[in-house]
């Protein structure tokens, strides 16, 4: 039985925008657009009839902020990816975002033609995120030059779970980090779940951003 199509919904106001998603998603065979709405009540609403494979959705929608479904979406569904995609490129939008749930977090000004590439990264595994976004993750994760680092913490995390953490913080997919580890994706997951549980967290991204802040990754 060949793979179900990726369940995709879209929530983005600017008109402009919407277009180029919805049509970016209708040429691709194995993706499917589930509906397009512009603003936060008709999502949360259509939330309730079922949770997409990945939820695609601006942050400054005109009724609330696109965090409020990120959260809902996660609550209801674990494994849905949220792919935000926002001309917001602060730090507070970005570790809003990240901590509501987000698995990739792209700039309005990223080429449209990589949409769908990003949302199979997404399913893969992966969390695209736009490279300006990036950075300034890596500079808040840093933190001033001449502040000395703090003490790492006592890791809860096994050496197998520490070792893949990492291997995810560098960008590698699920796929990629059990080929490097000579393990099923299957197990990785397994060991990603129990790093989220001591974590006390809900996404890839994150992980990575609440392990950094322990002195768990340097």
């Amino acid at each position: 039985m060949p793979d179900q199509p990726v369940s995709v919904l879209v929530v983005e106001d600017e008109p402009e925008f919407l277009h180029q998603y919805c049509a970016a998603i209708g040429r691709e065979p194995d993706l499917r657009l589930v509906s397009a709405v512009t603003a936060l009540g008709p999502a949360l609403a259509l939330l309730e009839a079922g949770v997409p494979d990945v939820l695609l959705v601006d942050l400054g929608l005109p009724d609330g902020n696109g965090c409020a479904l990120i959260r809902e979406a996660v609550r209801r569904r674990p494994d849905c990816d949220c792919l935000v995609v926002t001309v917001f490129g602060d730090d507070g939008h970005i570790v809003e975002a990240i901590e509501a749930g987000a698995t990739g977090y792209l700039l309005k000004d990223s080429p449209a033609g990589e949409l769908a590439r990003c949302i199979r990264e997404l399913r893969a595994g992966g969390s695209p995120i736009s490279p300006s976004v990036a950075r300034r993750l890596l500079q808040r994760m840093r933190g001033p030059a001449d502040q000395p680092a703090a003490p790492a913490a006592a890791s809860p995390l096994t050496d197998r779970e520490d070792e893949i953490l990492r291997l995810v913080a560098k960008g590698l997919s699920f796929q990629e980090v059990g080929a490097a580890l000579d393990i099923s994706a299957h197990t990785v997951v397994a060991h990603v779940k129990k790093i989220y549980r001591k974590l006390s967290v809900h996404s890839r991204g994150e992980a990575v951003f609440e392990a950094t802040q322990l002195g768990l990754l340097r």
